[in-house]
């Protein structure tokens, strides 16, 4: 059975294809900040068998999230509460929508 556009997103939006200069350019965050990021537990790149940190799409969401996240304010500690609450939630609402579909 060929898979569709939709069962192939996700693979391709969790797939580590982007370095840390590109991430950095792609989301105005600076590569330090990325590593600080990452020690904090906001971000997890994949990395390669060489240990290169490698971001995905998903990667690239999250950080803009996080961007957000600073610019109103928010402490790391925070952050990285409320993305795990917001993690929840979509989770949530994805079980929620799976149950009334099958209603």
């Amino acid at each position: 059975m060929k898979a569709t556009m939709t069962q192939q997103s996700p693979l391709r939006s969790t797939r580590g294809v982007y370095g840390i200069s590109v991430t950095s350019e792609l989301t105005g965050i600076g590569p330090q900040t990325l590593r600080l990021y990452e020690r904090r537990g906001l971000i997890m790149p994949s990395r390669t068998d060489g240990g290169t940190r490698r971001y995905s799409e998903d990667d690239i969401y999250r950080l803009t999230r996080v961007s957000e996240l600073v610019k109103a304010g928010v402490n790391l500690t925070g952050i990285r509460q409320i993305l795990e609450l917001e993690a929840v939630n979509a989770e949530l609402r994805a079980e929620n929508e799976r149950l009334r579909e099958g209603v």
